[in-house]
């Protein structure tokens, strides 16, 4: 099914920024933006995880699976 249709690889994006870094990402500082950088990790990867979601759905479309 991947084969068909390479687009859904971004749908694994949210998921390699939530568990698969957060071992990398688990420490107080440095601080980004005022911010402890684990924590500013996670709303990076809250922000991201839509624009992975719309970056398939629009790839569907254009394929016309919508």
């Amino acid at each position: 099914m991947l084969k068909k249709r390479p687009a859904l690889l971004w749908l694994l994006a949210p998921y390699a920024l939530y568990l698969a870094a957060l071992p990398l990402v688990n420490r107080v500082h440095p601080t980004i933006l005022g911010l402890p950088f684990l924590f500013f990790w996670l709303l990076l990867a809250t922000l991201l995880t839509p624009a992975g979601v719309w970056l398939t759905w629009r790839a569907d479309r254009k394929r016309g699976r919508v």
